[in-house]
């Protein structure tokens, strides 16, 4: 069985979005909050410890864990080269073992055994990065301190042998059988699919772990709590892919694909590679749970326990819409952290907060081994509350609900299951939002009409018209014709670089175009149709599904 969530889309913006969406609380508000060290919190994982310890064969330290894991990582690379755990090998394929990056090359690494922890430090220039093994523990801990823009990115794999786990998932493919369709990372299967490493599809809040289980063993990723990642929490990026020649599991901190923040700076972790008996982690290993005090006095430069971290906690927000999710997001230049905010009240509380100051509302001094309260947050500049004359999707941050969009974080758009993406609607008192593409590009679709009706009393004055986007490739944004009058071409605003529509991304900087249209632009007789159009414009060019694009957040015409 393959362990694959297909979560779906939800909105969230980050520190450059706009206050106006209505998931957001944190990071793009203005504001601050202080954080000083205080207390968090629970859970440990047990297992029986049997022979423990570690040798040194020449060019590799192995590690015994005692309990059926034995590693090695290599002296000369930091490089973890093997994984045997009940006498099975899993690591490596293609001649390529497990590393940070794509692999460090030479760098000095040394070991250190404290009691019943073992820790391999591993030093490539200004990078630090660490494994770890503690006594009766089918776990490999690591942690990664990059302290500049030497590495580009910043990820660990690990690389498993073929042929173990199911080569199943939007993420996996078959090279022998299925064809290249874009950029040598997506590929098309005989039966129509697509299939990508982009098309895991899940954003960082909603998993803990990611991996595959044959049933009687599973080998896991445990994710950090990404305080030094970039992106925020509906930040999608690399967690695992499969193919006939080998399987990948990601830890991924930064990544410039669809990335909107810059890269952070410190140690980040513990991550962790975890065998178990087929099934899920323990809980009590996840980012949320990890009673980390045993590395405390493991001496890893940069570490802070849960005596100097302190905690935020919310009494409630006011003026949530019924049916959304919340989540209150912090940020600053040095680590990020998000809660979910409680249905019904908005209570939140964010715990294991490095001190420091951080984007919030207001401002909140946290004390060591307290919890701060904030008073109910007032939530304001909800575009949705603008009264409307109609009304295409929700502000909600995503293209959620239009056509394709449940599809387009595990799919190309060229994959055989997409709607048609053309997709000219009628406003005759329906939703025509399941019929309205989520994405338009100059290539595809370029030119979707809209076509409704306006009383006299309407016709008689101007109007806004908005036009909400989440993300854009190639700086695509639409420019407007209302029946014969035209809009200007309208500035693009700050969107990754990189491919997003077609890498299971619709995640950039949430921007809203708003045009005046006129009143001499109407058509007065009440029973004709006005005709929005809506083209894709853009200074750079590009072909079909890599022309100019954008993924829309919600259309509307305001009384």
């Amino acid at each position: 069985m393959s362990a694959y969530d297909d979560t779906p889309a939800s909105a969230y913006d980050t520190a450059a979005q706009s206050l106006r969406r209505r998931t957001l609380l944190g990071a793009a508000v203005a504001g601050t909050a202080a954080v000083a060290a205080g207390g968090l919190g629970p859970g440990t994982a047990t297992a029986a410890a049997t022979a423990f310890g570690w040798s040194d064969d020449g060019g590799q330290y192995v590690v015994d864990t005692g309990a059926g894991l034995v590693f090695k990582v290599s002296k000369s690379t930091g490089d973890l080269t093997s994984l045997v755990y009940k006498g099975k090998e899993y690591e490596g394929y293609g001649g390529k073992h497990s590393h940070v990056e794509s692999g460090l090359g030479a760098s000095t690494v040394t070991l250190k055994q404290t009691g019943s922890t073992v820790l391999i430090t591993v030093v490539h220039g200004t990078l630090r990065h660490y494994l770890a093994a503690r006594s009766g523990r089918n776990n490999v801990y690591l942690w990664t301190d990059k302290a500049d823009t030497s590495f580009t990115a910043t990820r660990f794999i690990a690389r498993l042998r073929p042929g173990i786990f199911p080569n199943e998932g939007p993420d996996s493919w078959v090279e022998g059988a299925d064809t290249v369709i874009e950029a040598g990372d997506v590929w098309r299967r005989a039966d129509g699919h697509t299939r990508s490493k982009h098309y895991s599809g899940v954003r960082v809040m909603d998993y803990e772990h990611i991996g595959y289980t044959t049933g009687s063993v599973g080998l896991w990723m445990i994710r950090s709590n990404h305080e030094k990642a970039s992106g925020g929490p509906f930040y999608r990026s690399l967690l695992r892919h499969s193919n006939e020649l080998g399987v990948g599991l990601y830890e991924i901190l930064h990544y410039n694909q669809s990335q909107t923040e810059a890269m952070r700076f410190g140690l980040q972790g513990p991550y962790l590679l975890a065998f178990t008996d087929g099934g899920t982690p323990d809980p009590a290993l996840s980012a949320a749970n990890h009673d980390t005090s045993w590395v405390d006095g493991l001496g890893i430069p940069g570490w802070v326990g849960a005596a100097g971290r302190g905690r935020v906690a919310g009494v409630g927000l006011a003026g949530m819409a019924a049916g959304h999710a919340y989540t209150v997001g912090f940020a600053n230049a040095e680590a990020q952290y998000w809660a979910r905010a409680a249905a019904g009240t908005g209570a939140f509380s964010c715990r294991g907060m490095l001190p420091g100051t951080y984007t919030l509302t207001g401002s909140v001094t946290v004390t060591a081994g307290t919890a701060t309260a904030l008073h109910t947050i007032t939530l304001t500049n909800d575009p949705s509350t603008a009264p409307a004359l109609w009304r295409i999707g929700d502000w909600d941050g995503t293209p959620g609900g239009f056509k394709n969009a449940a599809l387009m974080t595990y799919a190309h758009p060229a994959d055989v299951r997409a709607a048609p993406w053309t997709g000219n609607v009628v406003l005759d008192g329906g939703d025509v939002s399941a019929s309205f593409p989520c994405y338009l590009w100059k290539g595809v679709n370029d030119g979707v009409l809209v076509y409704f009706r306006l009383t006299a009393a309407q016709a008689a004055a101007a109007h806004t018209l908005r036009i909400g986007v989440t993300t854009a490739f190639l700086n695509g944004r639409p420019q407007v014709t209302v029946n014969d009058w035209v809009s200007t071409i309208p500035s693009p605003p700050t969107q990754p670089s990189t491919r997003s529509l077609t890498n299971g991304s619709y995640r950039g900087n949430n921007h809203t175009f708003s045009h005046i249209v006129p009143a001499s632009a109407w058509k007065t007789d009440p029973s004709q149709y006005n005709v929005l159009k809506l083209n894709i414009v853009s200074g750079s060019s590009g072909t079909g599904f890599l022309s100019p694009g954008t993924a829309i957040d919600c259309v509307d015409l305001l009384v």
